[in-house]
């Protein structure tokens, strides 16, 4: 049901349950993280009324394990991206994994998501500064037209038994497009405005 991203990474769907309404994502090497997107896959909704609210939590030997809360998630907005670099373990606050047996790997940062109904999500404050970071609307404009340029380019794919031979036709493979796409989008995180030298 959620996905996990961070950048430079492989997409995590590897998604620990844990309770009926209760998730958990491993995150290595937390330390050269800034910030992590969690999404729903869409392959199934929140039932009515319920949303995601999303935890992290440092490992910490000495003060135990303290989950922070991010935000939320909903089917109106399934996913967010969260800035956990400036997060201090030790601080945080109530949470629903708290009396949980959570498996923990001491050298791995944590990713929760507890499902709960909208009206208690909309009464819980997030950590102060795991602010959702924005994105401008130039790098908003930016992945949208990658998304549109490999979806219309998709749009048109062929397997080689289906092409017909058309010696005035120049054909690019699907998989070249991809990687283009991939490497632009990359590029955009590290570097906003690369383009322009």
């Amino acid at each position: 049901m959620f996905g996990c991203l961070v950048a430079g990474r492989l997409v995590q769907t590897d998604v620990q349950q844990i309770a009926t309404d209760k998730f958990v994502f491993n995150l290595p090497d937390y330390e050269h993280v800034n910030h992590v997107v969690v999404f729903m896959l869409g392959t199934s909704p929140f039932p009515a009324g319920m949303g995601g609210a999303v935890y992290f939590s440092f490992p910490d030997p000495c003060v135990g394990q303290v989950w922070q809360l991010l935000g939320f998630i909903t089917n109106e907005k399934p996913s967010a991206i969260f800035k956990i670099s400036g997060l201090k373990a030790g601080e945080g606050g109530a949470h629903p994994f708290g009396m949980m047996d959570v498996p923990q790997v001491s050298s791995m940062a944590q990713i929760g998501v507890s499902v709960e109904a909208l009206d208690s999500l909309a009464q819980q404050t997030p950590v102060s500064n795991a602010t959702v970071s924005t994105v401008d609307s130039f790098t908003q404009f930016t992945q949208k037209m990658l998304e549109s340029l490999y979806n219309f380019t998709s749009s048109f794919a062929l397997t080689q038994a289906q092409m017909t031979p058309n010696p005035s036709e120049m054909y690019v493979p699907a998989s070249s497009i991809l990687k283009w796409y991939e490497n632009f989008q990359r590029r955009m995180v590290q570097n906003p405005n690369f383009w322009k030298t």
